[in-house]
């Protein structure tokens, strides 16, 4: 019964058009009515406790430090080196278009920062080029969910946080699992796209490839700087995001100086407001977590679930694609703070480890970005790329399908994931 109240209060809310911050608070109060231990305080109480964590200091600073990325000239570097690289080979801005997305991710961890930027710097390229605008915007918005997988990951800290399993961990056990998502869309567009008559630009020599990797240096530079610095214990995540920022703001303003002070005002103004759009789901969320527990829900779900729990392959399975039906009509936040106090009990009575899952899960989220009928990063390329959201859904098919073949062979070989994660540690 208590499992009922929750779905039906939970998608009642939304059903009705209520936020799902707001959502989440209605769930809350109708399981405290259903216990018969309503109390505002407690409402209260929890709401607060739940942001207050140190480690979600992360989320706006890398928040800021994309901001700052897209807008200092970071990005647009990352893409002038990537053409330099692989712009002349037949299908090359598609291929720009992926290892710009990979170098980004390790810059950013925001998939609608990294489909925003792309999508504004390469997709009129690609259809000028003669590449079929679909299928372009399409790899566009599945190269942008890379960015929550691949360290820093705004979704392994709000993870992290909910399941109570290191970041940093989750960090270095992305890093492989994010490059793999990557090659499979390589894979794809060079299958996709090695019958396109399209207009190939002129190969650079070395030296002009030579000047776009030194401006393009001091972006390159910080990934280096986040994955070294946490494998040796040089700063935790949050300091880790900190880091970003400055970074970011130092080379953006001093380095290329395509920032001024003025500017900096709005940048700081969007990554505020994002920020405590997230903060408060998290916020709500935690009531929900808290009620999840008082509830024994986990236990009931563990219930449920006994027949699979001897066989952590299979529950694996079952797990991704409930995270898979989810992901079709909640955004990647909610459905994190939602189902990881549910499932990481589950998780831990059969013996899968929590990394791990917390790999998987979130590569599940991330491809939910680009699933429709929601898809916030679906909307972000048709919004920024002037077309369709029907062309956009279109042409992310073949690579959305590649991502989730990747994430699948995941499961039935979680080698894969963790024999390089132990490596990173």
């Amino acid at each position: 019964m208590t499992i009922t109240i929750f779905v039906l209060s939970l998608l009642g809310a939304m059903a009705l058009g209520v936020p799902i911050a707001f959502s989440l608070l209605i769930c809350g109060v109708a399981l405290m009515l259903h216990m018969n231990m309503f109390d505002a305080q407690i409402l209260a109480q929890n709401l607060i406790e739940g942001s207050n964590s140190f480690p979600l200091l992360a989320v706006p600073f890398f928040m800021l430090a994309g901001e700052i990325m897209n807008a200092g000239g970071l990005s647009r570097r990352i893409v002038n080196f990537a053409m330099a690289c692989v712009g002349h080979i037949k299908g090359g801005l598609g291929y720009v278009t992926i290892m710009a997305a990979v170098i980004m991710a390790a810059l950013s961890g925001s998939a609608v920062a990294d489909a925003a930027a792309l999508a504004s710097l390469l997709l009129p390229m690609m259809i000028a080029a003669g590449h079929d605008r679909s299928r372009s915007a399409g790899l566009i918005a599945s190269a942008g969910i890379i960015a929550p997988v691949i360290p820093p990951s705004i979704g392994f800290v709000i993870f992290g946080v909910a399941g109570n399993v290191s970041i940093s961990k989750l960090f270095m056990a992305g890093i492989v699992p994010g490059i793999m998502l990557g090659a499979a869309l390589w894979v794809t567009w060079w299958w996709l796209a090695r019958k396109e008559l399209v207009q190939v630009p002129p190969r650079k020599s070395m030296l002009e490839i030579g000047v776009a990797m030194r401006e393009a240096t001091w972006a390159l530079v910080l990934p280096l700087i986040v994955v070294f610095g946490l494998k040796f214990g040089v700063f935790t995540p949050t300091e880790a995001a900190v880091v970003a920022a400055v970074y970011a703001l130092f080379i953006s303003t001093v380095i290329y100086k395509e920032l001024s002070l003025k500017s900096l005002l709005p940048l700081f103004v969007n990554a505020a407001k994002t920020s405590a759009i997230v903060m408060f789901l998290v916020a709500a969320a935690m009531v929900s977590a808290w009620l999840i527990t008082v509830a024994n829900l986990p236990a009931q779900l563990i219930a449920l679930l006994q027949p699979l729990l001897d066989s952590p392959r299979l529950l694996m399975l079952t797990i991704m694609v409930i995270t898979i039906i989810v992901g079709t009509a909640l955004d990647m936040t909610p459905t994190i703070l939602l189902l990881t106090p549910v499932l990481m009990p589950v998780v831990k009575a059969a013996g899968i480890d929590p990394v791990y899952f917390g790999v998987l899960f979130i590569i599940n989220n991330a491809i939910g970005l680009i699933t429709p009928p929601v898809g916030t990063v679906l909307n972000t390329v048709a919004g920024v790329g002037k077309i369709s959201m029907d062309e956009v859904t279109r042409g992310v098919m073949p690579f959305m399908l590649a991502q989730f073949t990747i994430m699948f062979a995941m499961v039935a070989f979680p080698a894969l994931v963790m024999v390089p994660a132990r490596w990173f540690y």
